[in-house]
C-alpha cells in the first residue's frame, strides 16, 4: 500500500520532470542504451536541478524510501529510475543492512549497468557503515557470488568501490577469482574495475595478484585492472 507522502512525492517528481521532456534528445539516449528503455530526453544535470526545490526526505523511514523507489521503477521512462538511484544514494543513512535484499530486487528489475552500478554504490555505503558493529555483514555479498542474475553478481564484485584502506582485500581478491571464469563482458569488466580501484590504495597487492593469476583472468580484466599501474 502506498502511503500519502510517497504518492505525493511521486507526483511532484513527475510534475517537475515531464514538462522538460525533449523528444529529439530522447532518441540518442535510448540508442545509447541499445533501445531497451524509453527516455524523456533529460540529461543528468537538468534532471537534478529540476528536483532541487523539492522538500528533503531526511526524516523518511526506510520503508517509504524503498516504496518511492519501487514506484519510480514502475514508470516507463529511464530518468525516473535514475531519480530513484539518486535518492537512495543521497539518503543511504536511512537504510540498513536489512534493506539490501530490497535493493537487490531493484537490481534485477529493468537491469542494465546504468542503474545496477548506482545501486551497487548504495549497497556498498550501507555495508561499509554497518561493518564496525556487524563484522560479518558482507556475507550477504558472499551469497551473491552464486546468484543466477549476473547483475547481482556484478553488485557483489563492485560493492567495495571507493572503500580505499577499508577494503576487505582478501574478500575482493576471492571474488575476482571466483568470477574470473565467467565469459560475460559485464562481469569481466567489473572485476577489472574493482581491482583498478583497489590499486589506487594497494598497487603492489594488485600487481602481484595480476601476475600470479594472469592465466585465470581475461584480457579485459587484466587491462582494466592495470590501467594505472604503469
Amino acid at each position: 500500500m502506498t502511503t500519502p507522502p510517497v504518492a505525493a512525492r511521486l507526483s511532484q517528481i513527475e510534475a517537475a520532470l515531464r514538462p522538460l521532456a525533449y523528444a529529439q534528445q530522447a532518441v540518442p539516449m535510448r540508442a545509447y542504451m541499445l533501445d531497451q528503455f524509453a527516455f524523456l530526453g533529460i540529461r543528468a544535470t537538468p534532471r537534478r536541478q529540476a528536483l532541487r526545490g523539492l522538500p528533503k526526505l531526511s526524516a523518511w523511514a526506510a520503508y517509504d524510501l524503498l516504496a518511492l523507489a519501487d514506484l519510480l521503477w514502475e514508470l516507463p521512462e529511464r530518468e525516473f529510475q535514475y531519480v530513484a538511484v539518486d535518492l537512495l544514494a543521497k539518503y543511504h543513512r536511512r537504510l540498513g543492512p536489512e534493506s539490501v535484499a530490497h535493493l537487490l530486487q531493484l537490481v534485477q528489475r529493468k537491469p542494465w549497468w546504468d542503474t545496477v552500478d548506482g545501486l551497487a554504490g548504495v549497497v556498498g555505503d550501507i555495508l561499509l557503515r554497518a561493518r564496525p558493529g556487524q563484522p560479518d555483514v558482507q556475507r550477504a555479498m558472499d551469497a551473491c557470488l552464486n546468484h543466477p542474475s549476473l547483475w547481482v553478481r556484478r553488485v557483489a564484485m563492485l560493492h567495495q568501490l571507493g572503500w580505499k584502506a577499508q577494503t576487505d582485500e582478501l574478500r575482493l581478491l576471492h571474488y575476482a577469482l571466483a568470477l574470473a571464469p565467467e565469459p560475460d563482458f559485464f562481469i569481466r569488466k567489473a572485476i577489472g574495475w574493482a581491482l583498478r580501484d583497489h590499486a589506487r590504495t594497494r598497487p603492489e597487492a594488485v600487481r602481484a595478484f595480476l601476475a600470479q593469476h594472469a592465466q585465470s583472468l581475461s584480457g579485459l580484466t587484466r587491462r582494466e585492472a592495470a590501467k594505472h599501474l604503469g
